[in-house]
């Protein structure tokens, strides 16, 4: 037997799929054996359309949809989306005319361009949603493609939601079956790997790709799945943005783009012994392959997708919100000192040179302004140009409270305990165990809904914000998706 034909009786052996729930799989396996993962997943992409899904997950599709859209519109101008933006419209040339357009914008450029600056503009800066149990932030990359393809294609709105909440699935499953551990130890960031698989199944679901095309399609992201943790030493949000956003938009969306125009590939990366997902440094520690299909269309990622209720990283959300609330009680000119104690990585988050990630600095224009404003907790140049938030951010600690840790295996959590001492003596605190918008206490439709125009109304007006809110409820009676697109545009 030569080369190909061992690697052909290789594939072949990879038997029937195992997926509970879903029609035509096989139930039963070996105790202990991996199941078979690609015919499930190829099943649920290439069927995504016209799956039945029920009316809370498509509700909680389109609160995702809108606050996307509103992080498109409040990071429009900021450094990560003008450099995409230029870097598009750079590239395109002569293809502008045929193809999508740039969301926040009326420019339009290539496709995969277009695509690629949406995504980078919706990630421009700490606002989008996330998902904390698989460390990727889902909305920039899938949002923006299957917005696009909408435009472009003629696509309903019906099939843009569909095509978010199928790549949302990916986006969330594919980091934690690879294991967020073995990530972390290989120094590859679970943000780069999720949104390319993400971003590739929305925009299969939304191409129609057929079933049997599905592998060739993860095995392409596969072969562009990267990313590395250095991201944290980024100071300007750019190779940020690039990472968490624009990277898996471009793969993702190239990959499906491939698929269409007929590449094949390797078939059952995901399940043959030498295949991308059974590569060492995914194996062991908390891999869960079969975590890619369990109960897969019937319990949904969405449930796993938070909002950021503050323009700032997910995990220093309480302790902002913790330091508004004391506010009241704070004599703002005579704080001696705050200290903050938190859970998982805090050395990151008190010593990042992004602001957005600094609860020094955040603690500080806080305590000067009385309040959190968006374009304050993303300047670099305040952080290192004003005075008196420099000379506050040295009264600010911020330390480990292993107290606050998750158990082993439960799910990650966000809490802080914020204690602000004054010049005499008298002390404030307070414990936020949670910050509405995490999975745990998720916000309303009514909470995302005034997020939405709080961060809308400024650039789009009253009356046109309300108009993009009404038309995400109202999505799956749009009859053209990427009016979405116009209706964010300025």
């Amino acid at each position: 037997m030569d080369r190909r034909q061992a690697l052909l009786a290789a594939l072949a052996a990879g038997g029937a799929a195992w997926a509970p729930g879903l029609p035509g799989a096989a139930q039963d396996r070996a105790p202990g054996v991996s199941p078979k993962v690609t015919a499930p997943l190829s099943a649920f992409i290439a069927g995504s359309q016209s799956m039945p899904i029920p009316e809370e997950i498509l509700d909680l599709g389109r609160r995702h949809i809108l606050d996307t859209l509103a992080s498109v519109v409040a990071c429009r101008d900021l450094e990560p989306s003008t450099l995409a933006r230029n870097y598009a419209l750079a590239q395109s040339g002569d293809a502008r005319r045929s193809a999508a357009t740039i969301l926040g914008t009326r420019q339009r450029a290539a496709l995969v361009d277009a695509v690629f600056a949406s995504a980078m503009t919706a990630h421009g800066a700490e606002i989008n949603d996330f998902i904390p149990s698989a460390f990727v932030q889902p909305g920039p990359s899938i949002v923006s493609a299957a917005v696009a393809l909408a435009e472009q294609r003629r696509k309903s709105g019906a099939a843009v939601l569909r095509a978010v909440l199928t790549g949302y699935e990916l986006a969330g499953r594919v980091p934690k079956a690879l294991g967020n551990e073995n990530l972390r130890r290989a120094n590859i960031a679970n943000h780069g790997i999720g949104p390319v698989f993400g971003t590739a199944a929305a925009a299969a679901s939304i191409l129609g790709l057929p079933q049997d095309r599905i592998s060739d399609l993860l095995t392409y992201c596969a072969q562009q799945a990267s990313g590395s943790w250095q991201w944290m030493l980024d100071v300007e949000h750019i190779e940020k943005s690039f990472v968490f956003a624009g990277m898996g938009a471009r793969a993702g969306l190239q990959a499906a783009l491939f698929v269409e125009q007929g590449f094949r590939g390797v078939r059952d990366s995901f399940d043959n012994p030498a295949g991308w997902m059974n590569s060492a440094i995914f194996t062991g520690r908390d891999a869960n392959r079969a975590y890619l299909i369990e109960q897969l269309g019937q319990r949904w990622e969405m449930h796993e997708t938070a909002y950021k209720r503050y323009p700032v990283g997910g995990p220093t959300q309480p302790a902002v919100h913790g330091l508004l609330q004391l506010l009241p009680k704070i004599d703002r000119n005579a704080v001696a000192s705050v200290k903050i104690a938190m859970p998982g990585r805090w050395q990151a988050f008190r010593d990042a040179e992004m602001p957005a990630l600094n609860l020094r600095y955040l603690t500080a224009i806080i305590l000067i302004d009385g309040r959190l404003d968006f374009v304050s907790a993303q300047s670099l140049a305040r952080m290192h140009g004003d005075a008196a938030a420099k000379a506050l951010m040295t009264r600010v600690d911020v330390v480990h409270d292993p107290a606050q840790e998750h158990e082993p295996g439960a799910a990650r959590t966000e809490s802080a305990r914020v204690e602000v001492t004054h010049i005499d003596g008298r002390r404030v605190e307070i414990f936020v165990p949670y910050v509405v918008g995490f999975p745990s206490h998720p916000m309303s439709k009514a909470d995302v809904e005034a997020k939405a125009l709080e961060l809308m109304t400024p650039r789009l007006g009253k009356a046109r914000a309300q108009e993009v809110v009404a038309r995400v409820w109202d999505i799956d009676h749009l009859a053209d998706g990427g009016r979405l697109a116009s209706l964010i545009a300025t």
